[in-house]
């Protein structure tokens, strides 16, 4: 009843009402960035989420398109904007995903998205993390995020998606706003700020 029914009523509800509450920093931080970023205040691109299926998640742009000689994006390091550090260590770069929410992509609480080229990567235990939408943040975030291994983080997400419940979706919200709140930043994108997964041989 709750995964099937009431949390997708309480991401519907929650999403609408923070992005109704958080609108003023929204704009404000979307003009800023219009104008510091030639045009372009937000970030698409497409994610895996529920059963694997494509969407494109939004957030706030904090890096800039510089790229090598070879046309390949530079490292993050190179292409993360002085703004783009104050929005990530806030975690305002993740308002705009209430949309997905809204939208019903994504979930509030859930396994990070992470990139489309690893879906061939996983092994049957990892997969099993997309049996549920995807969140905005989730049980690895709030154990570790970026400090823990990959082989940790999917061991993580599976326990949540085996063991989602109000309650521990209630238990993981609190430890997000507890963790934002000390500039513990428990949301940056788990994509772009740790080395690439690349297989089970690796882990």
């Amino acid at each position: 009843m709750y995964k099937s029914f009431v949390k997708r009523f309480i991401d519907l509800i929650l999403a609408t009402f923070g992005l109704l509450v958080l609108s003023p920093v929204f704009l404000i931080v979307a003009l800023i960035l219009f104008f510091s970023n030639n045009g372009k205040s937000f970030f698409f691109q497409e994610r895996p989420g529920w059963k694997e299926k494509p969407f494109r998640i939004i957030k706030f742009k904090t890096m800039n398109d510089k790229k090598d000689a070879q046309g390949n994006l530079l490292p993050f390091d190179k292409r993360i904007t002085k703004l783009g550090t104050f929005i990530r260590k806030y975690s305002l770069d993740e308002i705009p995903q209430l949309i997905n929410v809204i939208k019903g992509d994504m979930s509030l609480i859930g396994p990070r998205p992470l990139l489309m080229k690893y879906l061939p990567l996983y092994n049957d235990f990892q997969k099993k993390r997309h049996l549920t939408k995807p969140g905005i943040t989730g049980w690895a975030q709030v154990n570790g995020r970026n400090a823990i291994s990959w082989d940790q983080k999917f061991e993580y997400d599976v326990w949540y998606v085996e063991n989602q419940s109000f309650k521990l979706d209630f238990k993981i919200l609190l430890l997000t706003i507890k963790k934002v709140l000390i500039r513990e930043g428990v949301n940056s994108d788990d994509n772009l700020n740790m080395p690439d997964f690349t297989g089970n041989d690796n882990m």
